[in-house]
């Protein structure tokens, strides 16, 4: 899950580095929960979707796999042994070969600024693959025509590849002054992230399917908003906005600072995002799943966990526009704001965000 700057590049300012408090590694329990509830719906589906007839025919017998988004682990890790032991249970069902037969190379990708340094010194020591870093924005071209058989993109399409240019310019009527993202009230500017979400996608969706070999498969996990279900991150970010706004008026930083801020995501409905890859017209879905209706029900959110939760992912980009003391404040009173309106975290129309979509070239 990587970050972009500004109008231009934000997702060149990756997740929290390390393995510090504040650090990704430590803070990504959600997402690791996404990754697990989804685990035998991923196995089902490689073992009864996955085409290896293109591999078979392969005299390397490698078989390739990207983690697109892996940010700095561990969670890539676990994603990765989700996808080869059911890639193996599918080689023990062809009679002409064994296990003993494939390699497996795993290609973890993100952006440049990534810390690929904690990302590598942690991979298991007993991992069954050969791994090698492919940093670049995967709203592009990444690897070679028809050479990866599985990809994988959990928690990482929301990221826009930029802010969208009419919400930035003083001279639009969407310009987003007073806020870093938008309330169901600014449509316009609702309309102006969802096109761009739109656009992004689109690209992802054209480059992968050059990438992908025939019969692969892409192994999703978008945050999205279930049907009837409200929007935490939303309802979260216009806190933080909100914080920051404060923090204006008691002179602690200039308006303008936070005129021109937005945050770079956008998180859809589950239906628009099934409607994007739809009307691109490369692939089709094969599987699709809410990941609330597989979750641990007895889990219980809370305003700590949740604003580091928010920091590991979002410090970055807040510190490359804000001064870092500024930064730190704002988490600070995110927290306490968080537990002030403890109905973000308790009421159960809250869903945990996040779609399971596998898809398959058409």
């Amino acid at each position: 899950m990587g970050s972009q700057k500004g109008s231009e590049s934000y997702q060149a300012f990756p997740m929290n580095g390390g393995d510090g408090q504040h650090s990704y590694a430590q803070n990504s329990t959600n997402q690791r929960r996404g990754t697990d509830s989804a685990k035998n719906i991923i196995k089902e589906t490689i073992l009864e979707k996955l085409n290896l007839e293109t591999h078979l025919q392969n005299s390397s017998h490698t078989f390739r796999i990207a983690d697109l988004g892996c940010s700095v682990g561990p969670n890539t890790f676990f994603t990765v042994q989700n996808i080869i032991e059911p890639v193996n249970l599918k080689y023990q069902s062809q009679e002409e070969y064994t296990t003993d037969s494939v390699e497996f190379q795993v290609f973890f990708n993100d952006h440049v600024g990534n810390d690929f340094n904690t990302l590598f010194k942690s991979l298991p020591e007993d991992k069954q693959y050969f791994a090698a870093a492919m940093p670049g924005s995967f709203h592009g071209r990444l690897f070679p025509e028809s050479s990866i058989h599985v990809f994988n993109s959990s928690y990482t399409l929301h990221w826009l590849s930029k802010v969208p240019k009419e919400i930035v310019d003083k001279n639009s009527h969407m310009y987003n002054k007073g806020k870093i993202y938008f309330t169901s009230e600014d449509k316009e500017v609702a309309e102006a992230y969802s096109a761009q979400f739109e656009r992004d996608l689109e690209s992802f969706l054209n480059s992968r399917v050059l990438e992908l070999v025939p019969g692969g498969i892409m192994i999703l996990i978008i945050c999205c908003v279930p049907p009837n279900a409200l929007n935490a991150f939303q309802t979260s970010i216009n806190i933080m906005g909100n914080v920051l706004v404060e923090m204006a008026n008691k002179g602690l930083l200039s308006e303008e600072l936070v005129d021109s801020f937005n945050i770079p995501i956008y998180v859809p409905t589950s239906e628009e995002a099934k409607e994007s890859i739809k009307k691109n017209g490369n692939f089709k879905i094969v599987k699709s799943e809410f990941l609330f209706r597989l979750m641990n029900s007895e889990y219980q959110r809370d305003a700590h966990s949740s604003s580091m939760h928010f920091r590991a992912a979002l410090e970055g980009v807040f510190k490359e526009h804000f001064e870092h003391e500024i930064v730190d404040d704002m988490f600070v009173q995110l927290e306490k704001r968080l537990a002030s309106e403890a109905s973000i975290l308790t009421d159960p129309r809250y869903k945990e965000l996040g779609e399971l979509l596998i898809i398959k070239r058409n």
